[in-house]
C-alpha cells in the first residue's frame, strides 16, 4: 500500500457556498458522464471499436461514482451529534473506499474480455474499426481531461477527499482513452490485435488508480500519522509560542479530510494553573487558526 501523506488544504472560504459547489460538480460530472457514454458506446458498437465500448463501461461507472462521492461528501459534512461526537468526516474515507473498489471491478472486467479475445484469436475476423470511432475516443480524451481539472479545482476549494477521487477517475478514463485512441489507430491500419492490447493497458492503468485510492482510503480510517515532514512544521510552530518551554510528545492523526492532535508541552513549574492554563489556551488558538485542516488539538501541560 502506497504510503500517505497528509497535504494541507486550506478549507473555503466563509462566502463559498459549499452546497452549490457539490450540487454543481455532481450535475457536471453526472450528466457529462451519461453523454459521453452514449456517445462513446454508439461510436465503438458503430464503428467496432471493442477497445471504445471499454472505455464507455469506464465512463458508465463514473456516472455512479460521482453519485456515491455525492453522497459520501453530504453526509461527511454533518453536524456531530449524540452519537458521534467527532463528526462525520471519515464518510468521506469510505466513500472513495467504495470508488476504489468500483474502479478495481471494472478494470478487472475489462482486462478479462480483453484477455479471453486475445487467447480464442477472435480479433483476427474482427472489422476494421470506422472513423467515428477514432473521432469518439479524441473526443473523450478532451472531455474527460477537462472535467478533471474542473472537478479537481473544486475538491480542493470544499477540501473534499471524496470529489478529488472523483477527478482523479476522470483522469483515468482520460488517459484510457489515449489507449483506445491509439487501439483504433492501430486497428484501422491493418493491427486488430492493437485494440485488444489498448483494452488491457486500460485495465492496467484503471487498477493503478483504484489501488492509490483505496490506498489512501484506508490510510485516512487506520488513524495514521500526518507524516514526519507535517509534524516537523507543526512542532516548531508550537515550540516558537510564548512561554511553551519543551514539547514532550506531539502525535497527529488523520481523521477523513481533517487532522486532530495529541501534545504535551512543557512550561515553567513555578507558575499558576490559571498561568499554565492561558499557555495551553493560547497554543490551541495558534495551532487551529494557522492550521485550518487541524479539527482540534488535545493539549497536555507538564511542569518543566
Amino acid at each position: 500500500m502506497a504510503t500517505t501523506q497528509f497535504v494541507g488544504i486550506n478549507p473555503a472560504p466563509a462566502s463559498i457556498d459549499e452546497n452549490k459547489i457539490i450540487k454543481k460538480l455532481s450535475c457536471v460530472s453526472i450528466l457529462g458522464n451519461i453523454v459521453l457514454t452514449i456517445f462513446k458506446l454508439f461510436a465503438g458498437i458503430w464503428g467496432n471499436s471493442g477497445a471504445l465500448i471499454s472505455d464507455a463501461i469506464h465512463s458508465l461507472s463514473d456516472v455512479f461514482t460521482t453519485i456515491i462521492a455525492w453522497i459520501g461528501v453530504k453526509v461527511a459534512r454533518q453536524d456531530a451529534d449524540a452519537k458521534h461526537h467527532y463528526g462525520h468526516e471519515r464518510h468521506e474515507c469510505v466513500a472513495s473506499l467504495v470508488l476504489g473498489v468500483i474502479l478495481l471491478i471494472t478494470g478487472l472486467g475489462i482486462g478479462k474480455v480483453g484477455i479471453e479475445h486475445i487467447i480464442d484469436g477472435t480479433y483476427a475476423q474482427a472489422k476494421i474499426p470506422a472513423l467515428i470511432a477514432l473521432i469518439a475516443a479524441f473526443v473523450s480524451i478532451v472531455g474527460k481531461e477537462a472535467m478533471y481539472w474542473y472537478t479537481r479545482y473544486y475538491a480542493k476549494i470544499i477540501n473534499s477527499q471524496a470529489f478529488m477521487a472523483d477527478a482523479w477517475h476522470h483522469r483515468a478514463d482520460a488517459i484510457s482513452s489515449i489507449g483506445a485512441l491509439i487501439g483504433v489507430a492501430g486497428a484501422m491500419l491493418g493491427y486488430p490485435i492493437m485494440d485488444l492490447l489498448a483494452s488491457l493497458f486500460i485495465c492496467l492503468f484503471i487498477l493503478k488508480v483504484s489501488y492509490d485510492i483505496v490506498g489512501d482510503a484506508l490510510s485516512k480510517l487506520l488513524d495514521t500519522s500526518c507524516g514526519i515532514d507535517y509534524e516537523k512544521t507543526l512542532y516548531d510552530f508550537i515550540l516558537q509560542q510564548e512561554n511553551v518551554k519543551s514539547i514532550d510528545m506531539l502525535q497527529s492523526r488523520m481523521f477523513g479530510n481533517k487532522v486532530y492532535v495529541d501534545l504535551e508541552i512543557s512550561v515553567n513549574g513555578d507558575i499558576t494553573l490559571h498561568e499554565a492554563h492561558d499557555i495551553a489556551e493560547n497554543v490551541h488558538n495558534k495551532v487551529e487558526q494557522n492550521f485550518p485542516e487541524i479539527k482540534h488539538i488535545m493539549i497536555h501541560v507538564n511542569p518543566v
